[in-house]
């Protein structure tokens, strides 16, 4: 049975339906197929998407939720439709149109997941989707009932000639859907495809990392050489482009170019890897991003500093785990001067061989470094195998087992001391004059404060 076809449903034929009874009841039960459709959407989404809302992040079920109002609505009208021929004998018009409707409802709604699942995360929310995909839906229904006559013949309408050829809004818009659809497709392939290469853990990662950016710029390179012919565009006049492209890179575009061309340098000969500790201009981080134009250095404290590749490549980086991620740090403490030093020394390697971030396999070590004004400091250094989790606590542990360690066995950790003495009025005279006057009155007895 033909359901749909567009030459039956005019705006007249519907408009004039729609005057009669039969044709408001086909559009009342066309609607509470919707309801009803709108109902099995609700009862699917509470009982598998509100409590995992993780499943939106998956495109597979997803798409199918995206499905469930166009599909479900779309059964309940197809049966409201046979059940109508067969009771009146004759076809509908109102739900065949709207049967039709639900279909491409859904189709698009696919394609607007498909587009959201190409483009980065974030790009395109579940909003702005739900926005495209009711545009589309809009667009669809205005040539299902032929309005689309009059506002493709006034979009062609609206043009102007350059040289010999004459460009409309119609050609413009035509020329960048097509492109728009070609692109979208070739980012979906190279999408799919780098999931695939960064599953293959043999593989290097930043060897993985320039095969998808190879393959993602090839496919779109060779989407737009697929789009322009469809166009009618000749592809002679890139040479023409290309020349222009050059020049334009030559002056404005040369340090693009550069932060490009070092991106790539960068991940070919592996010398700054995702995961790397980086010093660059006093600012240190783990590298958690390579992209062709920057690198993401993330900060201990959560902040991004998105650093150029050239940069990386004409400057000096001190790359803090370059052959093995281990770092070496170290602990400065003051005991007092009456202290066992060798005592001290060994308390501080137990604690250190205590605690489960610091190297076993290469060990703590202690040091006397300086006798100071106030006591003997003393350091404690090793090695840390994980330095992406900080130090601040891993030193906070150690300070407080070594503070209770030294309470138990009465070492003194000194604190600075100053001693102040105030002399009587005669001592400070006497020392003014170098005459020494017989004595008139007993001296001032002296005083001693100390701090």
């Amino acid at each position: 049975m033909l359901i749909y076809h567009r030459d039956g449903m005019t705006v007249n034929i519907l408009w004039g339906a729609l005057q009669t009874k039969a044709g408001l009841i086909e559009l009342a039960i066309g609607w509470l197929c919707v309801f009803g459709g709108w109902h099995v959407a609700r009862y699917v989404y509470r009982h598998w998407f509100a409590s995992h809302p993780g499943r939106f992040d998956q495109f597979l079920p997803y798409l199918l939720f995206r499905l469930v109002l166009p599909m479900s609505s779309q059964v309940l009208v197809i049966l409201s439709t046979v059940t109508w021929v067969l009771l009146l004998g004759r076809a509908g018009i109102v739900l065949p149109m709207m049967s039709a409707m639900l279909f491409w409802f859904g189709a698009i709604r696919v394609l607007t997941a498909v587009v959201r699942q190409v483009l980065p995360k974030g790009k395109l929310e579940r909003h702005s989707e739900h926005v495209l995909a009711t545009t589309l839906w809009f667009g669809f229904i205005s040539w299902a009932i032929g309005f689309d006559h009059f506002v493709l013949n006034w979009l062609d309408s609206v043009g102007f000639t350059v040289g010999k050829s004459r460009l409309s809004l119609l050609t413009m818009i035509s020329a960048l859907l097509w492109v728009s659809v070609i692109m979208v497709c070739s980012l979906w392939v190279s999408k799919l495809a780098e999931a695939r290469v960064m599953k293959l853990q043999q593989v290097d990662l930043n060897l993985r990392i320039v095969i998808t950016k190879l393959l993602r710029s090839t496919l779109m390179v060779v989407g737009v050489l697929v789009a322009l012919p469809v166009l009618g565009v000749d592809l002679s006049v890139l040479s023409v482009f290309g020349g222009a492209l050059g020049v334009g890179l030559g002056f404005g575009l040369q340090k693009i170019a550069s932060n490009y061309v070092s991106g790539f340098i960068i991940l070919l000969d592996r010398s700054i890897r995702v995961g790397d500790r980086l010093m660059v201009d006093n600012r240190v981080g783990y590298v958690s991003k390579i992209t062709s134009r920057y690198v993401v250095l993330k900060g201990l404290d959560g902040s991004e500093a998105l650093v150029p590749n050239d940069t990386l490549i004409a400057n000096t980086v001190l790359n803090q785990s370059y052959s093995d991620k281990a770092m070496w740090t170290s602990v400065p403490i003051q005991v007092g001067y009456s202290t066992d030093l060798d005592q001290a020394l060994a308390i501080l390697i137990e604690v250190a061989k205590a605690h489960p971030r610091v190297m076993k396999s290469s060990g703590p070590g202690s040091y006397v470094t300086a006798f100071a004004d106030s006591g003997i400091n003393l350091e404690l250094g090793f090695w840390v195998a994980d330095p992406e989790n900080g130090f601040t606590g891993l030193k906070s542990d150690l300070y407080l087992a070594i503070w209770r360690r030294f309470k138990q066995e009465g070492i003194e950790i000194p604190f600075p001391q100053r001693e102040v003495r105030l002399l009587g009025d005669l001592q400070l005279k006497q020392a003014a004059d170098p005459i020494p006057a017989a004595p008139s009155a007993p001296a001032t007895p002296q005083s001693e404060v100390r701090t």
